[in-house]
């Protein structure tokens, strides 16, 4: 089965349509969706005929008005999230996989990010600003060589986690698989589109002031090596999110700690293509 064919594709609802979430495609090329929307600014997008980023169908020449966008995936296509840690020669110089659950899955603004309750009596909850993939077709035991041809696209994410369970536990899914502590978006970038993420740039910006900042090319593991080490004997589903790591600048880590806080905005911008990823922290009731 082949992959779908676009370019950028965005998970929303429309201003003055009544059809519930919508699979379309940006109508500018070039656009920052999420951070348009966030600034209150008109974005529009061509429909496509499908209801789901894993089978979009084809493209229209409908165009209709963006009133919001979520995840580009729904909660319950979401096959397994997978993370690597310490992946930035920046950072670190291991790869440590992990995962979160789909419960972590959360959308881009105006959802919040919920600070689970032993980060707020701890300060311990922390950005992640990272490159996200998502597999298009269920592969398993794939080769460097053969990666690409799995992926559907490229997104941003946030991979929120709680430092204080992290550190204490030996296993860091518990600390990272909050509700909600997995922002993605705003929009899918096809692997048409984006041929080599190395050429893309990430920044986290944390209450307007930019935290980290870094070129994909820092990855010590890149993309196909992620995908060929995490399939072996294992089956990623199609649906996958695989979170590539993070670089320097977290919060947690710093001399001076900034760790996150009710209130506080934080962003995860990925040019050229995918754009900006917005979220403001809130206290989990």
């Amino acid at each position: 089965m082949s992959l779908p064919s676009f370019t950028r594709l965005i998970r929303f609802i429309a201003k003055n349509e009544p059809s519930g979430i919508l699979i379309g495609e940006p109508v500018s090329g070039s656009a920052d969706v999420g951070l348009a929307l966030r600034n209150s600014q008109d974005v529009w997008a061509y429909l496509f005929t499908g209801s789901s980023i894993l089978a979009p169908g084809n493209k229209t020449e409908k165009k209709v008005q963006v009133d919001r966008v979520f995840s580009p995936l729904a909660q319950h296509e979401v096959g397994t999230i997978r993370c690597i840690g310490l992946n930035y020669k920046q950072h670190a110089r291991e790869l440590i996989p992990g995962r979160k659950p789909a419960t972590s899955l959360n959308d881009p603004f105006p959802s919040p990010v919920p600070l689970p309750k032993i980060s707020q009596s701890t300060d311990s909850a922390d950005y992640e600003a990272e490159l996200a993939v998502i597999i298009g077709r269920t592969c398993r035991n794939v080769t460097e060589t053969e990666a690409n041809d799995y992926i559907l696209g490229y997104t941003a994410c946030n991979d929120v986690s709680s430092r204080t369970p992290q550190f204490r536990d030996s296993q860091w899914s518990f600390s990272k698989g909050f509700d909600g502590a997995c922002p993605l978006g705003p929009t899918l970038v096809s692997h048409e589109v984006i041929s080599d993420p190395n050429t893309l740039k990430l920044r986290g910006i944390r209450n307007g002031q930019v935290v980290q900042d870094c070129g994909i090319d820092d990855l010590i593991f890149n993309v196909p090596q992620i995908i060929s080490y995490l399939s072996q004997d294992t089956t990623l589903p199609a649906g996958t999110v695989i979170l590539t790591g993070t670089p320097a600048g977290v919060g947690y880590g710093r001399s001076s700690r900034q760790t996150l806080k009710a209130g506080d905005e934080f962003a995860v911008e990925i040019l050229p293509f995918i754009g900006t990823l917005t979220n403001i922290v809130e206290n989990s009731a």
